[in-house]
């Protein structure tokens, strides 16, 4: 385990220096509100501050409904929001025990095309998935992007994803 920590740890430095971590063939998709699928929002697990809308492109949904497979072109959007605070700065929650949405803070992007991180070391691999943030103002947010690929991985058996079962 630990050596997997440090192999992820040195790929990540390493291409922070060559330039995956920022920018990368992803443009930002300024329609996705209209035109995308809106298909799961919920308190995000990884941040104990943060809700996570997620949208999909309608190539992602019909290859979910069709065969349980992204094909290429598909791209998944998450709007993480801040949540709300009180004067302490412990996050508010609703008579439900659900976060409340204040500002948006960042627009995630997964978009699936061939050769897409071939390059990429070992641990850093997502299929043909790649990542890229955004502000909400449609403006790069600049992120490094190797963790977001870290993270997603070792989601081989959902395609590295967390949330392809409620596409289906």
């Amino acid at each position: 385990m630990l050596r997997k920590k440090l192999l992820v740890g040195l790929a990540i430095a390493v291409l922070s220096c060559t330039g995956f971590a920022q920018d990368g063939p992803i443009k930002f998709p300024a329609d996705y509100k209209t035109t995308y699928t809106n298909y799961l929002n919920l308190d995000r697990t990884q941040n104990d501050d943060q809700i996570i809308r997620l949208y999909a492109n309608d190539i992602a949904v019909k290859g979910m409904k069709e065969n349980g497979q992204f094909p290429y072109g598909s791209v998944l959007i998450g709007e993480v929001y801040k949540a709300k605070n009180d004067a302490s700065g412990k996050v508010i929650t609703s008579a439900l025990g659900r976060r409340i949405i204040d500002k948006l803070a960042v627009i995630a992007v997964m978009e699936k095309q061939p050769g897409w991180g071939a390059n990429f070391p070992e641990a850093l691999k997502n299929g043909d998935w790649d990542f890229a943030t955004f502000k909400p103002d449609g403006s790069v947010a600049k992120k490094d992007l190797n963790s977001c690929r870290a993270c997603h991985s070792p989601l081989t058996s959902t395609q590295h994803t967390f949330s392809s079962e409620h596409l289906k």
